[in-house]
């Protein structure tokens, strides 16, 4: 019997069965993750995760070096990230599910990355590993072993636009830029990570946390295509460009786009952190137009 092929959210009821049935259709990767504490996560995976689950650290694993003017997470190189994943055992077609603790805002940085390798079998656990607990699934604390996997990278299903192209829409507005970040630093206010507040000019704010309802799950397809629609008025999906602080939580909004039926957009993966790196570049404070 064909397995159901999960390319946005899978539940933890679906994922239980899944690795029930057949645990090696599927591969799982836990991507918790703490901004203010980068060794937070993989200590919590440690302590206990999903049976069968690796661990990506965000820094190391799903971001490239950092050269000090390109972003606090840039993109890693694509090879790279070939070579990573196929060395936890990925093969071409198989099943990714990716969770981090709750909202998805570092789980969704693997499934974009990973439909930027050309993957669509990739899923984001919904509600991450607190609705896993809260289902009374079973929690691990061996480490899986590793295999070489088959994987190869396909044409990019996800794509990206860079900061000279950001840099002329301030005067062609081609594109319209939905920034994922909280409202108050959208406004240039207590900005705390990156060394300039505001954002870029002609830029509207989306928080990526208005994604999610009050269990810590997605908003239904409806409700985010209601609110995304909203947002972009007749500006069609695939001349919107997704970003954040660092092209992290843009991928959260670039997955709720996805699960509301907007197809196309793209990620500025630099973000506010490349952008302010430059003192030329114009910034815009204030609340959306």
């Amino acid at each position: 019997m064909p397995h159901t092929h999960y390319t946005t959210l899978i539940s933890a009821t679906n994922l239980a069965e899944r690795l029930a049935a057949a645990p090696g259709s599927v591969l799982v990767f836990d991507c918790r993750f703490d901004l203010t504490a980068p060794e937070a996560g993989e200590k919590a995976y440690a302590e206990g995760h999903i049976p069968g689950a690796h661990y990506l650290h965000l820094d190391r694993d799903l971001s490239g070096v950092k050269t000090g003017t390109n972003g606090r997470h840039p993109l890693p190189e694509r090879a790279k990230l070939v070579d990573t994943l196929a060395g936890f055992g990925l093969n071409e077609g198989q099943q990714v599910v990716a969770y981090d603790q709750q909202d998805g805002r570092y789980a969704a940085r693997l499934w974009w990355l990973l439909h930027w390798l050309g993957h669509d079998s990739t899923a984001v656990l919904d509600g991450g590993f607190k609705a896993w607990e809260a289902a009374g699934k079973p929690v691990d604390r061996d480490f899986p072993p590793k295999a070489k996997g088959t994987f190869k990278a396909s044409a990019p299903q996800q794509v990206t636009i860079d900061a000279q192209a950001i840099e002329r829409n301030i005067g062609t507005r081609d594109h319209l830029v939905i920034d994922a970040r909280s409202a108050d630093r959208y406004r240039g206010e207590n900005e705390t990570l990156d060394p300039v507040g505001g954002h870029i000019p002609g830029a509207l704010n989306r928080f990526f946390m208005d994604n999610i309802n009050a269990e810590g799950r997605f908003k239904t397809a409806h409700e985010l295509r209601e609110a995304f629609s909203g947002l972009i008025g007749t500006t069609s999906a695939d001349r919107v460009v997704l970003q954040c602080g660092s092209g992290v939580t843009a991928c959260h909004n670039a997955l709720a786009m996805e699960i509301a039926g907007l197809h196309g957009a793209a990620l500025y993966p630099g973000s506010w952190s490349e952008w302010s790196a430059d003192p030329g570049r114009p910034v815009a404070t204030g609340p959306n137009p």
